[in-house]
């Protein structure tokens, strides 16, 4: 028997309805507050504001003064002028595409029936009327419009408040360690709230003025609602593939000339790569992820609505219960809120050695607090049991047993953080016995990171393993999309922690260029180091939530493609599984050959200027930075479009082509290696570059003896973290979107190509 709402304490449709968008502008006004605390921290030498004379009096050894702090806002400002520039120049690209592939879904989607304007009898729903297909067209495509201009509108924020913190951080570094720290942590802050609050706010304004024409057809309103996770995803493809060609060319360029070749730190103005180099944090690994993880989370909320939508919440009209998943993100904002207090004002940072910790303890407190939030939730909004469509029969379900499937996901969440940071930081010795072995040179180095990649893989993936187990059990695919929803409840505080990183490395390069003593890039190098291992941790939570995520709608396609079983003994479905699995690695050879490519160019320009511009060595002339950001825009532009094409034009092929049972052996193949190959590759990436950091910095007598810097073994360190680069910030990153964006675009095509796919075995 269903209980209804009536029943005491639970939550009322219009408390919904007022909860939801209060949670995201509560998330809006922090994320605000918080920019407006970094914007107090001035960035030039005017005398006016009376703050540079402060910042001076307050530095230790006196070698900083008014003109590095000018020099700090010069750079800062080129930095935000060549990734704003990069960005409208991708986006321009991507409104082409966005239009165009617009068009297919109408078209596609709009021949199911013909473009028939009549209603049709409901999939799910037993004899009731649901809207035209037609309609359905024509709102998956305003879907897919405002998931793909909400995901470059987050990239985009998340590049702006990264670029005007940069500097900032470096300024405050000068007051001490904390002071930065604080300053990045804030402006990580700001991107997070903002995405996680944009991203829910949209989605529920699209829900409630799609209903103005759906009324009571939820099962139609829902499944046009998957075009948001369609755009969203793959906007964040384009953004992170493209992103991370830029990044790694000029990164690659800058360190193998300057630091291999030439001897000269990282970061220094003389280097003709730098600008690119720090132009390229900023576009690949801030605004490319803030994309991908809005994408994840899209696509989540999306799975999870369209199986309600079909089980007993959509068809007794139950709002509240329908709104689970929405009711989980807006509590995930307020408990990421009180975490982020713990950070920026709770515990103040006075040492180095407390960097690290402190990140750590924002994932246990958001996920301990976020806990208490689902129990609530789950008891709260939800019927105390109810039925739950599992393909083609009803399974009963239990509110606990939802409480259960959401805090199992958000706990394999932190479980997979944890590991990637053991495997990734150079406090453990996995990293440290892959600086060991640059003794031998670059060979063995690189030998140990592919090593440590794939022995990163086990424990994630038995995480993984038993979040899917217990929530398939528990709620079948509906429990999987809200595990996948848990891994990514504390997205704002994940987004903070990740988006953290790359504005510490800006800082640091922007303390080097300024000139700034060698006191302050220690401390920004300290906070780089913890940042470097806490963008692993969010890489890695972002291939978790995507196998859980993609696994979601992959049961929803099935389901609305009318598949009852995935029989893998079957030739349509076996050849599908077996390509699937090879796209990960096709995939992968595009995006490293494409960062390979840009990268020899970018060394022979760096070599170039080193050789022709007179003075360039000794620092009396300036070098060409802006040969060197064409060079990065103009390959990442251009080689964003093969990996994307592969991506999107794979499940339209196969669907129209070999049909749904073939396109489901597809999307199983592709989840279950692009898991693996993403784990591994985002680790080995990053365990190269903390090796690299452990030898520079030489914190230990064993990290003293391998150094210094300029040694055999830290060159050999060096080797490895170039070739980890493009692993850990382009392919490994890009391939969770690849598992992510072939199952929500077949979901979106699936009532297409159920209706007319497979024509070659049609035929044959």
């Amino acid at each position: 028997m269903l209980v209804s709402h009536l029943e005491m304490g639970m939550l009322s449709e219009g408390l919904t309805q007022v909860l939801i968008p209060v949670a995201a502008l509560v998330g809006i006004v922090f994320a605000l507050l918080q920019w407006y605390v970094v914007s107090k921290v001035k960035v030039s030498g005017d005398s006016s504001s009376g703050l540079s004379d402060k910042l001076i009096e307050d530095e230790e050894d006196g070698v900083d003064n008014r003109e590095a702090s000018i020099k700090c806002a010069e750079i800062q400002n080129a930095i935000s002028i060549g990734a704003t520039s990069f960005l409208f120049t991708q986006y321009k690209y991507l409104s082409v595409f966005m239009c165009v592939f617009a068009a297919i879904i109408f078209l596609f989607l709009g021949s199911v029936k013909g473009f028939s304007t009549k209603s049709e009898a409901c999939t799910y729903n037993k004899g009731s009327l649901c809207k035209p297909a037609l309609a359905n067209a024509a709102f998956s495509t305003i879907a897919f419009l405002l998931g793909a201009l909400t995901s470059v509108l987050s990239g985009f924020l998340g590049m702006k408040i990264a670029t005007y913190a940069n500097a900032r951080t470096t300024l405050e570094a000068r007051k001490g360690v904390g002071k930065a720290f604080v300053t990045a942590f804030r402006s990580g802050a700001v991107m997070g709230f903002l995405l996680a609050a944009n991203g829910l706010l949209v989605l529920y304004i699209s829900i409630l003025l799609f209903k103005l024409y759906y009324g009571d057809d939820w099962e139609g309103l829902y499944e046009s609602i998957t075009g948001y996770g369609l755009g969203g995803s793959s906007m964040a493809l384009f953004g992170r593939v493209g992103g991370g060609i830029y990044t790694k060319a000029a990164d690659v360029g800058a360190d193998l000339v300057g630091k291999v070749e030439l001897n000269i730190p990282e970061d220094d103005p003389r280097n003709p790569a730098v600008i690119a180099d720090n132009v390229g944090d900023n576009v690949g690994d801030i605004a490319g992820m803030g994309s991908d993880l809005f994408g994840s989370y899209a696509e989540s909320s999306c799975a999870a609505l369209f199986v309600a939508s079909i089980s007993s919440f959509g068809i007794s009209h139950d709002y509240t219960a329908m709104s689970f998943p929405l009711i989980i993100s807006s509590v995930g904002i307020v408990v990421c809120l009180i975490t982020t207090l713990f950070a920026t004002d709770l515990f103040k940072i006075k040492d180095v050695s407390e960097i690290e910790p402190s990140l750590k303890r924002q994932l246990v407190v958001s996920t301990i607090l976020m806990t208490v939030g689902i129990a609530m939730v789950s008891f709260f909004a939800l019927p105390s049991e109810f039925t739950i469509f599992n393909f083609g029969t009803e399974k009963v379900v239990k509110n606990w047993h939802l409480f259960f499937c959401v805090a199992i996901g958000l706990w394999a969440g932190l479980v997979i953080g944890y590991t990637t940071e053991y495997y990734t930081s150079n406090a453990y010795s996995p990293v440290q016995d892959v600086a060991d072995s640059c003794r031998t040179g670059a060979a063995t180095n690189v030998i140990f990171g592919l090593a440590l990649g794939y022995k990163s893989v086990i424990i994630p993936i038995f995480s993984i393993a038993v979040a899917i187990f217990v929530s398939f059990s528990l709620a079948a695919m509906y429990g999987i999309a809200v595990a996948a929803l848990g891994m990514l409840s504390t997205i704002a505080t994940g987004l903070a922690i990740d988006a953290y990183g790359p504005i510490s490395d800006n800082a640091g390069g922007i303390a080097e260029m300024a000139g700034m003593s060698h006191k302050i890039r220690e401390r920004t190098d300290a906070l780089d180091a913890a940042g470097n291992t806490t963008a692993a941790i969010g890489k890695g939570f972002a291939i978790g939530s995507a196998a859980l995520v993609s696994l979601a709608l992959f049961g929803a396609f099935v389901s609305r493609a009318g598949i009852n079983t995935v029989d893998v003994l079957t030739p349509k479905v076996f050849i599908g599984l077996i390509v699937g699995a090879m796209l990960p690695y096709w995939f992968s050879a595009m995006t490293m050959k494409s960062v390979g490519s840009a990268a020899l160019k970018m060394v022979e320009e760096v070599r170039r200027q080193f050789k022709t511009i007179p003075g360039l060595m000794e620092g009396r002339a300036k070098p060409d930075y802006a040969n060197c950001v064409k060079i990065s825009t103009d390959a990442s532009l251009r080689e964003m479009i093969p990996p994307g094409a592969l991506v999107m034009l794979t499940p339209l092929i196969t669907g129209t082509l070999f049909g749904v049972e073939t396109l489901a052996g597809v999307l199983a193949g592709s989840l279950v290696s692009g898991v693996q190959v993403a784990i591994s590759a985002s680790n080995t990436g990053g365990a190269w570059d903390n090796a690299k950091k452990y030898i520079e910095a030489g914190v230990s007598e064993h990290a003293k003896s391998l150094g210094p810097k300029g040694s055999d073994p830290h060159k050999a360190a060096v080797i490895g973290d170039t070739i980890g680069d493009p692993l850990k910030d382009t392919s490994g990153p890009s391939l969770n979107i690849l598992i992510k964006l072939m199952a929500v675009e077949s979901l979106v095509f699936a009532p297409f190509f159920a209706a007319h796919g497979g024509l070659l075995f049609k035929y044959l």
